[in-house]
């Protein structure tokens, strides 16, 4: 079944400290960003300005996942590895049993929106691997 809803979304997390964070952190971006358009695609909630995407979100048994594009990861990849972030090729985990990283969050969105300004689509065109 296709998630179409924030709170469809929300009922698919374990009650307690998962649904939680989700929730603090969907509710800090869209009160720190309020030009970002919340939309569920893919199942997930993501931001989007413009049309165009800047990040997403996704909760698994032990974390949540912060997605934004491929070209961000490649431009952070030195900074999450200085951080000793747990991250694989298009996410970042953020295990429930540790704070979120506010500031990491902010630095992906700022670049996304920064980098992505005149960005016409939705993906990032061209993006590096």
């Amino acid at each position: 079944m296709a998630i179409k809803t924030l709170t469809e979304f929300m009922e698919t997390i374990e009650p307690g400290i998962p649904r939680e964070r989700v929730t603090e952190v969907i509710n800090w971006v869209q009160e720190t960003y309020p030009q970002l358009e919340l939309r569920i695609a893919w199942n997930q909630p993501m931001f989007t300005d413009h049309g165009t995407f800047i990040i997403g979100f996704s909760a698994a048994k032990k974390h949540m996942a912060m997605a934004p594009e491929r070209h961000t990861m490649i431009h952070f990849e030195s900074e999450l590895k200085e951080r000793g972030v747990d991250f694989g090729k298009m996410f970042i985990r953020q295990p429930w049993a540790k704070p979120f990283d506010y500031e990491l969050a902010a630095k992906l969105i700022d670049y996304q929106i920064a980098t992505k300004q005149d960005c016409q689509t939705f993906w990032r065109p061209n993006p590096k691997d």
